[in-house]
């Protein structure tokens, strides 16, 4: 008599679309099957947001200039990115997922986390109940590929997933955690931010086997709850939870790539109004007002950010008003350099329910009209009623931000 499999005593599978962008723009173009493809924000992104494996072997990479990426790879073929077809397809296999386990945590667009701890008497080991989610996977979306890896948390079950790409199933038992994490590059773990990085380096760590043998008090001093995760991350011993429901959100933001070489202060500032706008179309959506402003600025030269935070006073969001505070920041702290990116961020939100009558008329007037404009562009497109500043804007398509979820308030942010 075959011996029953072992229970885990906590199983999480995390999974992992693999080059998911790339991966739609194959499946519904057959023509770029096998073939390198590069998918940029528009028809003239100048940054890759994504790339095919066939791209890959020639060294490209998410996040390269499309000149860099021609350079490695000649045969590139670039592709528009299509937001709201990426968010559909994700909504699906999200929505699907949770006819394996309902304790599912969507981590990204393309990743989430599942929780089958309770699952294993009924669909089987955790390694059965991994190839069942791929078969789903496959079958809801048309066959596109994804890595799960399995394990008995969810920074070891990540750390797993990215070992077999693409296409690949990872196990790694929480009784064997450690010693498989052991050669396992610090960098690896997710949360491991640069500075901690940096700071482990200076003991002589630089994988989770280092880190597992240092002291926890190291970490723990300098980090506090942080660093106690990192410690035990780095063991396969973390027990942080799946969180299956989604937060209120705490900010509000756009950001935009540049052109190469742009330091031309008008088109600077068309880019940062439209990013203004979009943040206050957004807040009025999620029926939200900020008390708080963020907006910076990348330079080219040295990659540094100028930035600055300003107090708002709460109330109806209106983009005008975000761009004067935008505007006194490029007076300030810009002098003329080279920019590749933009960011205009809304912070310290809070719901605007009930809160309207405590305005003055002016505000009054202001919210009504905002509101005219927000449902004529909800009608007929975005920016069909747009500030005349913005008429001559560069084609600037909308992206998924990494935090998109396919219900509630941030399913919204691919329109």
């Amino acid at each position: 008599m075959t011996a029953p499999a072992r229970l885990w005593p906590r199983a999480i599978l995390h999974i992992d679309m693999n080059a998911f962008f790339a991966s739609v723009e194959q499946r519904d173009f057959p023509e770029l099957r096998g073939k390198p493809v590069g998918v940029t924000n528009g028809e003239v992104g100048t940054t890759l947001i994504t790339c095919s494996y066939e791209a890959r072997a020639f060294g490209v990479k998410t996040g390269m200039r499309i000149y860099e990426a021609r350079r490695r790879c000649p045969g590139l073929i670039q592709r528009p990115a299509r937001p709201k077809v990426y968010a559909a397809v994700s909504t699906r296999i999200m929505h699907a997922l949770v006819d394996i386990s309902p304790d599912v945590e969507v981590f990204s667009v393309d990743e989430a986390f599942i929780d089958v701890t309770h699952c294993q008497r009924l669909h089987g080991s955790p390694e059965h109940i991994a190839q069942l989610a791929r078969q789903r996977i496959h079958d809801i979306s048309g066959g596109l590929p994804c890595s799960i890896g399995v394990a008995g948390n969810k920074s070891t079950a990540k750390i797993a997933s990215d070992l077999k790409k693409p296409n690949g199933l990872t196990l790694i038992p929480p009784w064997e955690a450690r010693e498989r994490l052991a050669g396992i590059p610090m960098e690896k773990l997710c949360g491991l931010g640069p500075h901690i990085a940096e700071f482990l380096s200076l003991y002589g760590a630089r994988t989770c086997g280092d880190v597992a043998r240092l002291p926890l008090t190291v970490l723990a001093r300098r980090y506090g709850v942080t660093g106690k995760y990192l410690w035990l991350a780095c063991q396969g011993r973390d027990t942080e939870p799946l969180l299956t429901e989604v937060a209120p959100p705490k900010s509000v933001g756009h950001g935009k790539v540049l052109p190469p070489h742009t330091a031309s202060a008008p088109v600077i500032e068309v880019y940062l109004r439209h990013m203004c706008e979009k943040v206050a179309a957004r807040l009025r959506r999620y029926d939200m007002q900020a008390g708080r402003l963020y907006t910076g600025l990348r330079l080219e030269a040295s990659g540094e950010t100028v930035d600055q935070l300003f107090t708002l006073p709460y109330g109806p969001p209106d983009g005008k008003p975000l761009f004067e505070l935008v505007q006194k920041f490029l007076r300030c702290r810009w002098h003329g350099q080279a920019v590749t990116h933009v960011q205009v961020t809304a912070l310290r939100l809070r719901s605007a329910s009930g809160q309207f009558e405590l305005f003055p008329v002016a505000d009054t007037r202001c919210t009504r009209r905002v509101s005219a404009i927000d449902r004529i562009n909800r009608r007929y497109g975005e920016f069909t009623v747009a500030p005349a500043t913005l008429l001559g804007r560069s084609t600037m398509p909308n992206v998924i931000a990494p935090a998109w979820r396919p219900d509630g308030h941030r399913q919204h942010i691919p329109d």
